[in-house]
């Protein structure tokens, strides 16, 4: 499993893509999910998730995504792992610890044990966190024609927190996080995440 994690504006939709198409050609056979959402159950709250209508405290917003990763796990990706499949996420639970723990204050011992609960030990085998500067990520989530959610409209001190989750998590674990500047054109930082997957995983991408 390879997770793609980063705050707003970084590329990791895109660079999800990217990478599945690489593995496929190398042979692989790969899901392509996301979060929040990734089966049809979690689809079902990713709109009220990300909706400006909520007015979600932290904690409450933690336990909305902590069960629609449960269903994620359960429908997508476990099955898939099982039957000896690649699994490429946009975002997963490292996004809860940026968001809702680093961005919003909910303390990282709660999210911890959600987690465990969670997760337990299906972790991802490596984790590529896409690196911008909030000023220029969040130039390029407003610039790409959509409406804005409601992340994408929290102020910059809000993005900078989530910036400096991200780099703690990567510092922590660095034996399945890569750091990678996303500060770069697409072809570039695509390249970046073909080597880190080379380096990491083996695979000749």
């Amino acid at each position: 499993m390879i997770t793609l994690e980063g705050g707003e504006g970084t590329g990791k939709s895109v660079q999800r893509d990217r990478l599945v198409d690489a593995l496929r050609k190398a042979g692989l056979d790969v899901v392509a999910t996301r979060e929040p959402g990734g089966s049809p159950s979690a689809e079902a709250v990713r709109d009220l998730l990300l909706a400006h209508g909520g007015d979600w405290r932290p904690l409450s917003e933690a336990l909305i995504h902590a069960a629609a990763r449960s269903q994620h796990l359960a429908e997508t990706v476990r099955p898939a792992l099982a039957t000896g499949r690649w699994v490429v996420s946009d975002r997963f639970s490292d996004s809860t610890r940026a968001y809702q723990g680093w961005g919003q204050g909910v303390p990282l011992e709660t999210l911890d044990q959600l987690e465990r609960m969670v997760v337990a030990d299906g972790k991802p085998d490596l984790t590529l966190m896409l690196d911008v500067a909030p000023e220029v990520g969040l130039a390029r989530a407003h610039g790409r024609g959509q409406a804005a959610d409601r992340y994408e409209t929290m102020d910059l001190a809000f993005h900078q927190r989530l910036r400096d989750g991200y780099r703690a998590i990567a510092a922590a674990e660095p034996e399945r996080c890569v750091l990678i500047d996303a500060g770069g054109d697409v072809d570039s930082v695509a390249a970046a995440v073909r080597a880190a997957v080379r380096d990491r995983l083996g695979v000749p991408i």
